[in-house]
């Protein structure tokens, strides 16, 4: 389990509240099985980022790499002003102000979940804050299963108690390797709103590995693409989601994730209409109230062209919007068409036939038709 060290033991860079990482690895297991990792990242400091690809991308490798656990050939690392990691040191695992929490919970099973709390706890130099100990306690909903030992807990309860253990050690940053991967479905729902209050109830990045598209959309504000160990992009969640040369990643799950505020609900038709940076959509009303923030998705597959306003059609949601860039999609039948709306994008997945009946070019100013929005919880 990783443990914290004292403030002036960590050499001081002059690059507060941000990450910098650049690693080189290769790492060969048989002569015909070698893996290279090879990134050079810039994160914000706070927030969640998501290192998001394939298995066998190197999302877990980055990860180690910046715990300690691997040692790259060239690696540098700095986080929020302090330098982990460079051409002249490198500060051991045991030494890096970090918290991890794996796939598995991996609680001590002879303790209960206060007597793993209370072992990561002496595992910290740092003074534990008055109030810290109730609060990661409250905010992470366990007050009721402390004396219960791992074995007695379900498998969401147990990664609850692994998150709160990580929070109270008290971390520059906390790793997270795919926490979800090894929880059903209703574990999953289960957790998930605990995920979503740490960046605003506590003070540190947090970088999340996972291969789900929907745990990147619900969480993340910052998103790092990898691919076969380099970088395929980077950037924040809308920018990221909004590209279309990255077909092969996203593939059936192309489309653009929307942060928008809630500024009426029609009780007649139980309708909500979400207002954001260029426009407004209405969505099915989950009873949130107005003002309240929310995100959502909107799948290439859902969004139709169309190249005049009309009403005779059962798309409630039409926004005009003008075309940015015209790509192939991995179907030979289909391309992927970035469409501007005020400062946001949509995606549209539309068949070169109907490209070619619409003669649809770059700069037109089009309809963009949104079938189905799903909000993001």
């Amino acid at each position: 389990m990783a443990t914290t060290i004292h403030q002036n033991a960590v050499e001081q860079d002059t690059a507060p509240q941000k990450i910098q990482a650049r690693f080189i690895l290769k790492r060969s297991d048989t002569p015909r099985n070698t893996f290279e990792l090879d990134v050079n990242l810039t994160l914000p400091g706070g927030g969640v980022t998501a290192l998001f690809g394939a298995s066998g991308s190197g999302k877990t490798t980055l990860l180690r790499c910046i715990a300690g656990l691997e040692k790259p050939s060239q690696g540098f690392l700095s986080i929020n002003g302090q330098s982990w990691q460079s051409a002249t040191h490198c500060l051991p695992t045991h030494r890096r102000p970090l918290g991890y929490v794996f796939q598995e919970a991996s609680l001590f099973p002879h303790l209960t979940a206060k007597g793993n709390l209370a072992y990561a706890i002496k595992r910290t130099h740092a003074p534990l804050p008055a109030d810290l100990y109730d609060k990661v306690v409250s905010v992470m909903g366990i007050e009721t299963i402390l004396n219960q030992r791992p074995s007695q807990l379900s498998g969401g309860e147990r990664q609850r108690v692994a998150i709160a253990r990580a929070l109270l050690i008290q971390p520059g940053v906390l790793l997270m390797d795919e926490p979800l991967a090894a929880l059903d479905t209703a574990r999953k729902q289960e957790i998930l709103p605990y995920l979503e209050q740490l960046p605003a109830l506590f003070d540190i990045p947090i970088i999340y590995v996972s291969h789900s598209l929907d745990e990147v959309a619900r969480l993340a504000d910052h998103m790092v693409v990898l691919e076969q160990g380099k970088v395929a992009a980077q950037g924040s969640l809308t920018e990221v989601f909004s590209r279309i040369d990255l077909p092969s990643r996203f593939g059936d799950q192309t489309g653009v994730v929307l942060k928008g505020i809630v500024t009426e609900r029609d009780a007649h038709w139980h309708l909500s209409r979400l207002s954001f940076a260029s426009g407004d959509l209405w969505v099915s009303d989950s009873g949130d109230e107005v003002g309240q923030p929310l995100r959502i998705r909107i799948l290439a597959r859902d969004v139709s062209i169309a190249l005049s306003h009309h009403e005779d059609s059962s798309i409630t949601n039409r926004i005009l919007a003008e075309i940015t860039e015209i790509a192939p999609d991995l179907d030979e039948a289909m391309v992927l068409i970035r469409l501007k709306v005020g400062t946001d994008y949509l995606i549209a997945r539309l068949t070169k036939r109907s490209v070619a009946h619409l003669q649809l070019a770059i700069g037109q100013k089009v309809w963009a038709q949104v079938k189905s929005v799903a909000l993001v919880r």
